[in-house]
């Protein structure tokens, strides 16, 4: 008799978030410059191409239910509360263009049409855990980092992987908030980045990535809170300086760079030990390293000293 034993990081996929409920319409595009009124159309010219999912990372809850993960988003370039997915339907998604430089041999701008064509495309059932103290599962479609940053070829040097988020005052009213230190910056270390489970999102329940949840590419490492995902980038820089993220830059006393997920450690003023599931407002024990800790714990035994958890 064949006997599995699951791994850390498995919960039943019935427990992750329906399709119905994470996403909304699609993305209007602009009509006349950033500026002008918009049309509704779809965010690309073309459907995103099917991805077929990777049975190596079972999210082992159900997913989200699309309008719930697609009307509860934190962006603040379009507002500080939860309801931003209408505004962030002024984001023109098309033509978009990320550029990725810094200590790499051939600096190069990737139109995200042309990335749907070149890299490996696939969908992964990912858990995404707040700091909030809130989750969701989410089937995402895109590519590992690791492929992108081959493009470039990283020089020995290049120490970490810095991510900037678009600006644009023109359809992103909570710009407007200058006490934050605009654009929005997060990084991580260029091991972290090489990890299998780093990951650049295009698309999600088989259908272009909608602006609101960071659409048309962002970047997600699902051991970590969700703040360190940066949406929407225009720009990935490798370098040798560990870069300053938008919240740690904002409360270094509450936020770090490192920012795993760990229940025992608390935030300042709220506790990590469970989370609130998006959609059935059912609690759940948060895991260690949101239940990837078999993936990523050996990047950081040495880090001892290191602020890991915040």
């Amino acid at each position: 008799m064949l006997i599995r034993t699951p791994r850390g990081w498995e919960i039943p996929e019935r427990d992750a978030t329906p399709e119905h409920l994470v996403f909304g319409r699609r993305a209007a595009l602009k009509a006349a410059g950033l500026g002008a009124a918009t049309i509704a159309a779809p965010a690309f010219a073309a459907d995103l191409p099917a991805a077929e999912r990777n049975a190596r990372y079972p999210a082992g809850r159900e997913v989200t239910a699309e309008k719930d993960a697609t009307t509860y988003n934190n962006y603040y370039e379009f507002g500080t509360d939860k309801g931003i997915s209408r505004p962030a339907q002024k984001l023109p998604l098309q033509p978009w263009t990320m550029r990725v430089d810094g200590l790499v041999d051939q600096p190069r701008d990737f139109g995200v049409e042309d990335l749907l064509k070149a890299m490996p495309l696939e969908e992964r059932l990912y858990r995404l855990r707040c700091v909030e103290a809130w989750s969701m599962v989410v089937p995402w479609t895109g590519f590992p980092l690791s492929a992108l940053l081959a493009q470039v070829g990283p020089k020995p040097e290049a120490r970490y992987v810095r991510f900037e988020t678009a600006s644009l005052p023109a359809v992103m009213p909570g710009l407007r908030q200058s006490w934050y230190p605009w654009p929005y910056i997060e990084g991580c270390t260029i091991e972290e980045a090489m990890n299998e489970l780093s990951f650049m999102v295009v698309g999600a329940y088989g259908k272009p990535l909608p602006p609101q949840n960071g659409g048309p590419i962002r970047f997600h490492q699902p051991w970590k809170y969700g703040f360190k995902a940066g949406k929407s980038l225009v720009k990935v820089t490798l370098t040798a300086e560990r870069p300053k993220s938008f919240w740690e830059a904002i409360q270094p006393s509450e936020y770090g760079f490192w920012a795993n997920v760990n229940p025992s450690v608390s935030h300042p003023r709220w506790s990590q030990a469970s989370e609130r599931v998006l959609g059935s407002g059912e609690r759940i024990p948060t895991q260690l390293f949101n239940g990837y800790g078999e993936w990523v714990a050996g990047l950081y035994t040495s880090l001892q000293k290191e602020r890991l958890w915040a």
